[in-house]
């Protein structure tokens, strides 16, 4: 398929998307019986495609008389894909660690390098969509599931997933398309198609490659409106109306709020959300961890026998087999939503990194995993544990964050609001930027401004809306990322090889001196 064909179709499809949009809008506004009726309609709709998809990413694998020994695909998918790179390339994630450490603090930085923002800044932007409310309720979810041991697989999966996001921000800057102006596009949808147009001759190869690219773009911008929109506008307005309870009579106001703070941010493009999340990221994640740690200071003594109870709990077998599948897919599952490993998302942002060497900037984004999961989400995990906030039946998801909070103090669940509002706020910006790129692989320079009108839109009816199903299936699209990618991945990866044994070469003998003392 042409790159013609695919705008022409992406143009047809955002013109009928966007006058439904308008009308749903506008039935929202002006008519809420009717919007009710139409949303719960909508629901429906969704709810139809729903089970249908799902059958396919969730495909149970195991046994199938009984269905506690299953995993699910795409979780299987995830996971031999952050094993099996991490292998392929030697734990690159162990070798090049502290080589990490030092790009980021921008030892390494040349303004003279061509891209938009630095690598810490990509890293910033990249970590502002993966740090959200999934650190905070996710967390609290995989240990309803899976217990305490629940987080121990987190923590494996974590560090797997770091040689996963090694190869595909590798392969994203290999393949980024700079335009005269400097302006950047890249990401999985470049990588799938360039990289099997230069790995194989055969046109049928090609094909196959430009396949993987649009599936992956579509469900990129679906995911992008809904998980990466819908979803963190709609969650963090319920928060702020439980202690407002002027937004909770005025739910639109809040929305007028979201949609101009992000339409303010992401006109400006990914340098402004370079800069913004480049000072927010770091201030939140400390702010968020500093309150976790007076969490657990408060009941210091419980310490020895929390982290003894989830390694005890990850090998638990007292449920049997089945039993320790749960724990263990539980886990998992939690780590791969939360840090997006294999999803190929935070490529999009590292290809517009300023460095002109695509192994550098994959050493920069294997930290993602680290701060995301090994970090944030484990203070998360601690300050539950620790409380024993996730012993209540009577709460579920967030709530039980909350009461681990409320527990040492009342005001604490303000701060947790505070916290957030703030990852939502982040994650929403930065899958702004994502599906961006997306449009644009799609329709060309044209389609941006349209994707960013819809989008602003998007946040701006959240609060006001309850499209349960809707959100559902776009959060199904970002975990259908890992299709496309991974399997595309595992026949161009090899071409990552011979630019890494160079690098590593060139470092160790002091051929790449620093730039900066």
């Amino acid at each position: 398929m042409s790159n013609r064909s695919i705008r022409a179709l992406y143009r047809g499809l955002t013109r009928l998307a966007s006058r439904c949009w308008v009308l749903f809008v506008l039935t929202c506004l002006a008519q809420p019986s009717f919007a009710a009726s139409l949303t719960e309609s909508v629901d429906t709709i969704f709810g139809a495609m729903n089970t249908g998809i799902s059958a396919v990413v969730f495909f149970p694998i195991g046994w199938a008389n009984n269905p506690d020994h299953n995993i699910p695909l795409i979780v299987l998918v995830l996971a031999l894909g952050c094993i099996g790179f991490s292998l392929y390339f030697k734990f690159a994630q162990v070798r090049l660690f502290k080589h990490a450490l030092q790009v980021i603090r921008g030892k390494y930085d040349d303004p003279e390098d061509i891209g938009e923002i630095t690598s810490f800044q990509a890293l910033s932007s990249a970590l502002s969509a993966t740090v959200g409310l999934g650190n905070i309720a996710g967390v609290a979810v995989a240990i309803s599931l899976g217990g305490a041991g629940a987080i121990f697989w987190m923590w494996v999966m974590a560090f797997f997933g770091m040689g996963m996001k090694f190869t595909e921000c590798t392969m994203a800057m290999m393949y980024r398309k700079v335009d005269s102006k400097g302006h950047v596009l890249g990401g999985p949808m470049v990588y799938l198609s360039a990289g099997f147009a230069r790995q194989y001759s055969h046109r049928s190869w090609h094909i196959a490659g430009t396949v993987l690219a649009i599936v992956f773009a579509i469900a990129t911008i679906l995911g992008s409106l809904g998980g990466g929109n819908l979803f963190q506008s709609n969650q963090s307005y319920q928060l702020v109306a439980n202690q407002i309870p002027f937004f909770e009579r005025n739910p639109l106001a809040f929305g007028l709020i979201i949609a101009g703070l992000s339409g303010a941010v992401i006109i400006g493009g990914i340098q402004r959300i370079g800069q913004l999340t480049s000072a927010l990221v770091p201030a939140m994640c400390g702010f968020y961890c500093i309150i976790c740690l007076f969490i657990i200071g408060s009941n210091v003594a419980q310490v020895p026998q929390m982290f003894a109870s989830i390694f005890s709990s990850a090998f638990s077998m007292e449920a049997g087999f089945g039993g320790f599948i749960g724990i263990l897919v539980a886990g998992v599952k939690r780590a791969a939503f939360s840090n997006e490993a294999g999803l190929g998302s935070s490529a999009i942002a590292h290809s517009a990194a300023k460095t002109k060497e695509p192994v550098r900037e994959g050493i920069v984004a294997m930290l993602e995993p680290f701060i995301d999961t090994l970090l944030v989400c484990t203070m998360t995990a601690l300050a539950i544990l620790i409380t024993g906030a996730h012993l209540n039946s009577d709460v579920a998801g967030i709530e039980i964050t909350a009461q681990a909070f409320r527990s040492v103090h009342p005001s604490l669940a303000v701060f947790l609001t505070i916290a957030a509002v703030v990852f939502a706020f982040s994650t929403l910006v930065s899958w702004s930027y994502y599906g961006e790129r997306a449009a644009e692989y799609l329709g060309g320079s044209k389609a941006v401004l349209p994707f960013k009108m819809v989008f602003v839109g998007f946040a701006l009816v959240a609060p006001i809306v309850s499209l349960e199903q809707a959100i559902t299936f776009s959060e199904i699209m970002i975990l259908m990322l890992g299709f496309p990618n991974i399997i595309g991945l595992i026949f161009i990866a090899k071409q990552i090889k011979p630019l890494l044994a160079d690098y590593q070469s060139r470092l160790n003998t002091g051929a790449m001196p620093f730039l900066k003392k």
